[in-house]
Order: C-alpha cells, then sequence, then structure tokens
C-alpha cells in the first residue's frame, strides 16, 4: 500500500518539504493531489475543493511539476508558454503579459526564442517552473525539482523558488526531495512520511530541535590531548566531549545562544581550535524517526 491513511493539512501560505525515503509514498501522495491517478479510498482537497470529486475546480488555481517534464522540442519558451495559456483558457493579453514575468523570474529571458531542444536539462526544469506559474496559481506542487541537475542547475532552481517565495505574499508550495540539505534551505515546514504514514509535520525549526541535544565537530591544528578535551567537557552546556580521530566531538543542550557561546569559550581556551561545524540536526532527526518506524 502506497499510501496508508495519510492525514496531513497543508498550512497556507507556507513552503512546505515532503521528506521521506524511497517508496515512502511521496510521489503518489502528489500525483493523487494533482489527479494524475485516483485513490482507492479517502479524499484529498486543494483549496477545499474535493480533487476526486471536483478535480478542474480544485486545480484551476493550482501548478506543478511532477515528474520529469516533457516538452515539444521544436517549440520555444514563449511559444510553450502561450500553448499552454491557451490550455487553460487564458486571454492573449494575459498570456503575453505572463510569459514576460516568468520568464523573467525563471531567468530564461535570454532563450525566450531558442528552441527547447536545443537546452539542457536545467534549462528545461526551469521552464517546467515557469509553466506551472502560468495563470498565477496560490499553489504550487513540486515534486524533486533539482533530481537530475548538475550543481549549478540545482543551484539555479534553488535560487529560483527562494525568489518565488519571498516575491510572493499569497503562494503555498509543497515540494518533494530527497535532499535534506535543501529541504533546510528552501522550507518552513517539513512533513515527513514512510511506509505511507505521516510521522511528522511542523515548522522545521521545531522538527530539528527534536533529537534535543546538538552535535558540533571542532577541528585542532594538532592532536587533542586529554587536558584539552575535559576543558571542553567542563564548559557550561556541554554535555560531553570525546576525540573522534583529530578532532573533537561535542555534544551541548540549547540553541542558537547556546551555540554562539560555546564559540566564544572555545576561543578562550586557545586550545588550536581552527574550525567548529555543526551536524546537520534536520538530518539526524530524519533519521531517527525513520529508523523508528522501521
Amino acid at each position: 500500500m502506497a499510501v496508508n491513511n495519510l492525514d496531513l493539512s497543508i498550512k497556507k501560505n507556507s513552503f512546505t518539504g515532503f521528506l521521506g525515503p524511497n517508496g515512502a509514498g511521496k510521489s503518489t501522495t502528489l500525483k493523487i493531489l494533482t489527479h494524475l491517478i485516483s485513490a482507492t479510498s479517502g479524499k484529498a482537497y486543494l483549496n477545499g475543493i474535493d480533487v476526486t470529486e471536483d478535480p478542474k475546480r480544485a486545480l484551476e488555481g493550482v501548478g506543478a511539476v511532477v515528474e520529469t517534464p516533457e516538452f515539444y522540442t521544436y517549440l520555444t519558451p514563449r511559444e510553450t508558454m502561450k500553448y499552454i495559456g491557451e490550455i487553460m483558457g487564458m486571454s492573449r493579453e494575459s498570456i503575453a503579459a505572463d510569459t514576460d514575468a516568468i520568464l523573467e523570474k525563471v531567468k530564461m529571458v535570454e532563450w525566450t526564442d531558442k528552441r527547447l531542444g536545443t537546452f539542457s536539462k536545467g534549462m528545461r526544469q526551469r521552464i517546467a517552473i515557469g509553466q506551472a506559474l502560468m495563470n498565477d496559481p496560490n499553489v504550487i506542487i513540486l515534486d524533486e525539482p533539482t533530481s537530475g541537475l548538475d550543481p549549478r542547475g540545482m543551484a539555479e532552481t534553488r535560487e529560483i523558488l527562494k525568489n518565488l517565495r519571498r516575491d510572493s505574499n499569497n503562494l503555498t508550495i509543497v515540494m518533494s526531495s530527497h535532499l535534506l540539505h535543501e529541504v533546510s534551505d528552501l522550507c518552513d515546514r517539513v512533513a515527513l512520511i514512510n511506509h505511507g504514514t505521516l510521522l511528522v509535520h511542523d515548522e522545521i525549526g521545531k522538527l530539528a530541535k527534536a533529537g534535543g541535544e546538538r552535535r558540533l565537530t571542532a577541528k585542532l591544528t594538532g592532536i587533542p590531548t586529554p587536558e584539552v578535551i575535559k576543558r571542553i567537557s567542563d564548559l557550561g552546556n556541554v554535555k560531553s566531549a570525546e576525540r573522534f580521530g583529530n578532532d573533537i566531538e561535542i555534544y551541548i543542550e540549547g540553541e542558537g545562544a547556546a551555540v554562539a557561546g560555546l564559540f566564544s569559550d572555545l576561543a578562550s581556551l586557545n586550545a588550536g581550535i581552527c574550525g567548529l561545524t555543526e551536524e546537520d540536526a534536520l538530518e539526524a532527526t530524519y533519521l531517527s524517526l525513520i529508523k523508528e518506524s522501521r
């Protein structure tokens, strides 16, 4: 069973990261929401309208990029947007205005009249996001929008999504992803599923703190001595400090202020610490919850 009694309500005007391992039910859920497949039971709503009963009206204010987008490669971005706009029933004037504004948002103005067949995968993905923005939707659904892109394409896509979220006052985004740092960077909420069941849905800051303590790794210019490790262990908010190769793993309790205080305390020790990195708290929580749900 791909989705099992999934009960999930997405907060309006949020950017929600939809997380889960392969086979967890993420794509199935998004396909049900966009009416690409039908659920065997249950209900799915968009803007309060039941997708299973009235898909046309439910999807009126929704843009989506689900799985790998396909295009008529002999068309240009301008022609592609015109084609999509006509399918949506938009006026000629609205199509022209939306096309210019959207191609600016997805950074494709320079290639407005080039054939899509000459585009890289990252460029086509930007056009796919542009299609999802036609007719000014208030909900956008994205299924792993950076999947298969090279580092530059991933960075460009994330920048577009950041700008989109920043510049839109009435936009709800749901994005599935396997990349936890991507979700941390873009989203303000996270929904985590496994085996088709919702494990947790909360603000990303609260979820990242769900594990309780934070782990940081201190890098030294030399080999850590027992004396240095003890001095670090005795600092305020430090639960423990242990040698790990030539590094020291430090476990602390507290939020941002505790980490800032640790920075200051470590500098005062003059112990030859040349770097301090924090473990991705969302990743730690994710792995813990997935392990518990097996």
